[in-house]
């Protein structure tokens, strides 16, 4: 069993430690909001938060999370109204939105530690998140807004 904090709420699953926590979120608990795209760690689509922390979830064993705080993007906020998601609808960010829980929950990483980030200091920040569909520039004017907003 892992046991850990997900979202506000206390869990434990029957889990080997070894298990992606990815999969954990996903298959044993049914949050279906982090998403898989590489399983490598090299896109961000599958990014959570653990305390505070962003980071893949398809890298990070089960076992990592025990006794943690996790945040998946339905934690974000109870009924998407955290000034990223606000901001994500406003500048039209997703086009297929599959990358997108994986953005917010990086640049949300970001606001947390420097709320009022420079555009340089948002472009480094969220570098190796990738969007296929190529809508940087909505997803850094998105940033910028919630960043004036928040």
């Amino acid at each position: 069993m892992v046991s850990f904090n997900l979202n506000g709420r206390a869990v434990s699953v029957d889990a080997k430690p070894d298990t992606p926590l990815l999969w954990v979120i996903r298959d044993q608990i049914g949050l279906t909001g982090t998403k898989y795209g590489c399983g490598a760690g090299l896109c961000g689509a599958c990014t959570i938060h653990i305390n505070g922390e962003a980071l893949r979830s398809c890298q990070t064993l089960a076992s990592e999370a025990a006794g943690k705080n996790v945040t998946t993007i339905e934690g974000l906020s109870p009924n998407s109204s955290h000034p990223l998601q606000k901001a994500w609808v406003r500048h039209e960010v997703p086009q297929c939105g599959y990358c997108q829980s994986g953005q917010i929950m990086k640049a949300a990483e970001l606001l947390a530690k420097t709320p009022k980030p420079t555009r340089e200091q948002i472009v480094q920040h969220m570098d190796g998140n990738i969007c296929r569909c190529g809508t940087y520039h909505n997803i850094i004017a998105a940033i910028e807004t919630a960043s004036k907003e928040g």
